[in-house]
């Protein structure tokens, strides 16, 4: 292929838009005042996209299917994941934008921000005002989280991340993107920025099925295990000690004979 036809990454042009603003939409009049709410806070469709999964009729897609669209198809420097049932009443697009900063200055290679969020167990921070305009305060922000509530979320689409594909729902996506993108190498942060939120949330049948799920699935993808490349091969596990007991030339030996065993049993079997 001729090279005068291509063209070099770094020349491709840059998004001009700063923001998409991303929501699942079941009810058209509360997006409608919520999208509002935005436009009167500064952000302006000079330099923000919305952007809605109608499922006003029916669930076309859940939050791990949709959020995923909406991470891939957005153009904004920042993607903003929300309900529909918040109102930015409060703290603006001036303040937001104090508030990256603030993260920037801090830590560079951040990928998601919130609103609320918790450090560790029983470490919860969050600035939030309900419907009844009373202002719902713990801990203090920014701090370094582990993972981010769902009612706002704002990822630096340059880090590229997804939700699981093999989760389904609309509970615990918030954690989800955040044990990702640690994954991935980069850190999650609450910030302090006040909007109504006019619904707590609950915890239902649902929450506490998709929880055991979520459990299943990070057993599963942290577990350890031989990992071979066509040059080298290693062990890998959240486990210090395993990782350097099974990397020894003793633990390969016996893994490779186990792995030879079960090879002929698995061929034994196909016949």
């Amino acid at each position: 292929m001729p090279i005068s036809i291509a063209t070099e990454i770094d020349s491709l042009p840059k998004t001009k838009l700063r923001y998409s603003i991303c929501t699942l939409m079941s009810k058209p009049q509360e997006y409608e005042e919520m999208v509002d709410s935005f436009l009167k806070a500064g952000f302006s469709k000079d330099f923000c996209e919305y952007i809605y999964i109608d499922n006003s009729t029916t669930n076309k897609y859940d939050a791990f299917a949709g959020l995923n669209k909406f991470l891939l198809e957005a153009k904004g420097e920042y993607i903003i994941l929300c309900h529909q049932d918040i109102l930015l009443n409060y703290d603006d697009l001036t303040v937001l934008e104090k508030r990256i900063d603030e993260i920037n200055s801090i830590d560079p290679n951040w990928a998601v921000i919130g609103n609320a969020g918790a450090r560790n167990i029983k470490d919860i921070i969050f600035k939030i005002t309900g419907s009844d305009l009373v202002a719902d305060i713990r801990g203090k922000a920014p701090a370094l989280a582990k993972t981010v509530d769902e009612n706002f979320m704002l990822v630096k689409r340059a880090a590229n991340l997804a939700l699981s594909g093999n989760l389904k729902g609309f509970h615990l996506y918030g954690t989800d993107l955040c044990i990702i993108a640690k994954a991935l190498g980069y850190n999650s942060y609450v910030i302090d920025f006040n909007l109504i939120h006019k619904s707590k949330g609950s915890i239902d049948d649902h929450f506490r099925k998709l929880e055991k799920e979520l459990i299943e699935k990070y057993i599963h993808a942290f577990r350890g295990r031989y990992i071979q490349t066509t040059c080298t091969k290693f062990y890998i596990s959240g486990s210090r000690f395993q990782t350097w007991l099974f990397n020894s030339k003793y633990a390969f030996s016996i893994a490779k004979r186990y792995y030879k065993l079960r090879k002929r049993k698995y061929y034994k079997n196909e016949k």
